[in-house]
């Protein structure tokens, strides 16, 4: 093969007969969302890249490692989207969302690009969806957005699941939650990874999301966060956790899920499955009722989830063949004449009838023009050939019994009703 041009690593071609898929689940958020009162909202898909440093951290590793970021004609520091909840925040903002109502609730499908190792689901161009919730801090806001993720996965029968719940607090109990978490950690620094190191410094919590071994032993035994924060987010919190109960959704407290930006506040959730092996995160999400403030706009409690498609399709076990993909009308058409009739009729099917139709531009054989019918599954074929014309008729053959009836060109529209 020549020397041609690839695909850039940890990026994908999401051919036609796999788009099916796609398309399909892509529809299916929407609809799914949109019973909620949810409205889609659309951002670019690259940003300021102050706006990624402000809102996710630092000190993360989306930031420090992960991020696409470069320096414009116009000496601009721009960077793709590494994720989505901070480009709707700086758009609720900069488009002053919070003067026109109180509460706005929006879903979003995307793009995002993050420069981390390609493995199973995990990829440097992924697609997110998810939704945000803008001017409610009570804990019934957090059970709908909870609620919604739970939900939506179980709705399309995803095996295995398991929702981890857990409580942050507030900025000033997470202070002294850190310094018990500094303290502890101290103790066996030199047995920590050289990454949880740097964590132990700039941000503890962070050691918290390890995935190593012999660190997740030390985190089992580390301080609760659950015993740190104060008795208005633990009301908060068991308030959410009573409404869960009543709407019979299972869950774990997990007294050490943290989710891994920085901009995270009181509730912190993912739903996992264990179909999808040690990666198992399907979504995550929680508060950020800081968020809108550090970005500069007026104070506003907020709350939303993020999840990817590609991991909602490995978890998933619809067969793209379970699809209806299948064409109403294949034309067959076998000489000039015969193509000009077939383009009149199948413009009147398709924006009369709103039929898919399929027609030959290959010049090919009748016998090939049946055969190709046959292997898109269409339900009819409509033949014009030479004893048509003549007639000025079409046969129209079902090709699910093989059934062959011959109609006018005039009575086409109405034998399909």
């Amino acid at each position: 093969m020549k020397n041609i041009i690839r695909n850039i690593k940890g990026t994908n071609d999401i051919l036609p007969d796999e788009s099916l898929l796609w398309i399909y689940y892509e529809n299916y958020i929407r609809d799914f969302f949109q019973k909620y009162g949810y409205k889609e909202i659309r951002t670019p898909i690259f940003e300021s890249t102050e706006l990624f440093l402000r809102s996710i951290g630092k000190d993360t590793d989306i930031v420090s490692k992960e991020m696409y970021s470069w320096v414009d004609q116009g000496n601009n520091n721009l960077t793709l989207r590494p994720e989505l909840t901070a480009s709707v925040s700086r758009s609720f903002i900069q488009n002053q969302l919070n003067k026109k109502q109180k509460s706005h609730k929006f879903y979003y499908i995307g793009s995002s690009f993050r420069r981390e190792r390609p493995q199973k689901g995990r990829f440097r161009q992924f697609e997110q969806f998810g939704i945000e919730s803008f001017g409610s801090s009570f804990p019934e806001q957090d059970a709908e957005i909870i609620s919604m993720a739970y939900l939506f996965y179980k709705s399309l029968d995803i095996k295995n699941l398991n929702l981890r719940i857990n409580t942050i607090g507030s900025r000033e109990d997470r202070k002294k939650y850190v310094q018990s978490l500094k303290e502890y950690f101290n103790k066996f620094e030199k047995k920590l990874t050289s990454i949880s190191r740097k964590r132990l410094e700039s941000n503890p919590l962070r050691i918290l999301d390890t995935k190593i071994d012999f660190e997740i032993e030390l985190v089992r035994k580390a301080p609760r966060i659950i015993d740190y924060i104060s008795d208005e987010d633990k009301e908060h919190f068991q308030t959410l956790l009573n409404i869960l109960d009543n709407m019979n959704i299972p869950y774990v407290i997990d007294n050490y899920l943290v989710r891994g930006l920085d901009y995270y506040s009181r509730t912190v959730f993912e739903v996992q499955s264990d179909s999808l092996g040690s990666q198992n995160a399907l979504c995550g999400g929680g508060r950020y009722d800081y968020l809108i403030d550090e970005l500069g706009g007026q104070k506003t409690p907020a709350i939303g989830f993020a999840a990817g498609i590609e991991r909602l399709i490995l978890a998933s076990e619809l067969d793209v063949n379970h699809i209806e993909n299948k064409p109403d009308i294949y034309i067959v058409a076998s000489s000039n004449e015969a193509i000009n009739l077939s383009f009149s009729l199948a413009n009147k099917l398709r924006y009369k009838k709103n039929f898919v139709v399929i027609q030959d531009t290959l010049r090919r054989s009748i016998k090939s023009q049946m055969k190709d019918a046959n292997r898109l599954q269409a339900r009819y074929c409509i033949i014009i050939a030479e004893e048509e014309i003549k007639n000025s008729t079409v046969s129209i053959k079902n090709m699910d019994t093989g059934d062959q009836k011959t109609k006018l060109f005039d009575e086409v529209l109405d034998f399909f009703k």
